[in-house]
């Protein structure tokens, strides 16, 4: 995977919120080993690992008024290192997958895409859906349609999880904005009000919501080679089987199964909550195989 020099980095599509303090105090994401590196995988996971906000929003209350101030990104992002900064490169990232949206949105579905803001925080942050601390992991809010991550989760992801590919990164993010995109289509409120009607479905219906976004993240994934920047410069110059190959591990790495497994617990169907491995790779070489986001019906599969 090659991102290009020559593409211009949009920091506007960044909110930093790293060291304003962040809400309330944060629980640091553990990176080591040991017992109490397992009970903080176990916590995150649980709650809202690369997932939809459900989890977070239904932790606390909160009114998401925290401001972030890009002064030090801007100045990161404009030098001629930054392509080696890890905030600059997900940054290019975030523009990639949003202008794939901006083009695919219309195009597959005859609906305008609306941008939305990746909050960088570290620690603790104050989302439109409550308090949230790193031990969450990334997660999309549909009450304030921004993205939240703490960039140290690429190191849980790596030496926790087993994903270490630097693809990783830019799957987490496709997929939480394809979570934005079901807040856009309705599929997330759709979601929500029948996992409240029927609450016995409410975890099979939150895999389905999981499955489908790591598709909307492979079909990003198809299609990341033909974006551009607003000047119409491409920003990826290769993406290879590699990549690709370290999507469908990161995947895997993240699967239900594969979490409860680390966990030391035995695999139970009925506590999934994203899909086990084998279907979280499915779905996202489904969107990679056709590049189209239709294809992504998980809803319409299970019946």
């Amino acid at each position: 995977m090659e991102l290009n020099d020559d593409a211009r980095i949009d920091t506007s599509q960044i909110e930093d919120r790293r060291g304003s303090g962040g809400g309330r105090a944060g629980i640091p994401i553990p990176i080591g080993g040991g017992r109490g590196g397992i009970v903080g995988l176990v916590i995150f996971v649980l709650i809202t690992l690369v997932g939809g906000g459900f989890g977070v929003s239904q932790l606390t209350g909160g009114d998401g008024e925290q401001q972030g101030d890009n002064t030090a990104l801007e100045q990161r992002c404009a030098a001629s290192d930054a392509l080696q900064q890890l905030d600059c490169r997900n940054t290019l990232f975030v523009n990639s997958i949003q202008a794939y949206w901006e083009r695919a949105l219309p195009e597959h579905f005859d609906r305008p895409y609306e941008e939305s803001d990746t909050v960088f925080f570290e620690q603790a942050v104050s989302s439109g859906c409550g308090q949230a601390d790193s031990g969450g992991g990334p997660f999309y809010c549909p009450l304030d349609d921004k993205i939240y991550i703490d960039l140290s989760f690429y190191r849980v992801l790596a030496e926790q999880l087993g994903a270490p590919g630097e693809f990783a990164q830019p799957y987490v993010l496709a997929h939480e904005y394809g979570h934005h995109v079901q807040d856009l289509l309705g599929t997330e409120q759709r979601v929500r009000d029948q996992r409240q009607a029927e609450p016995g479905e409410a975890n099979r219906l939150s895999v389905l919501l999981e499955l489908q976004a790591d598709c909307y993240a492979g079909a990003w994934a198809r299609n990341a080679t033909g974006t551009a920047d607003d000047r119409g410069v491409k920003i990826f110059t290769s993406l290879t089987e590699q990549d690709i190959q370290e999507g469908l591990d990161t995947a895997a790495a993240i699967g239900d199964d594969a979490i409860q497994q680390k966990s030391g617990g035995r695999i139970d169907e009925s506590q999934f909550t994203h899909g086990s491995s084998a279907d979280r790779q499915k779905w996202f070489g489904t969107g990679y195989s056709s590049g189209d986001p239709t294809d992504c019906d998980t809803f319409g599969a299970a019946r």
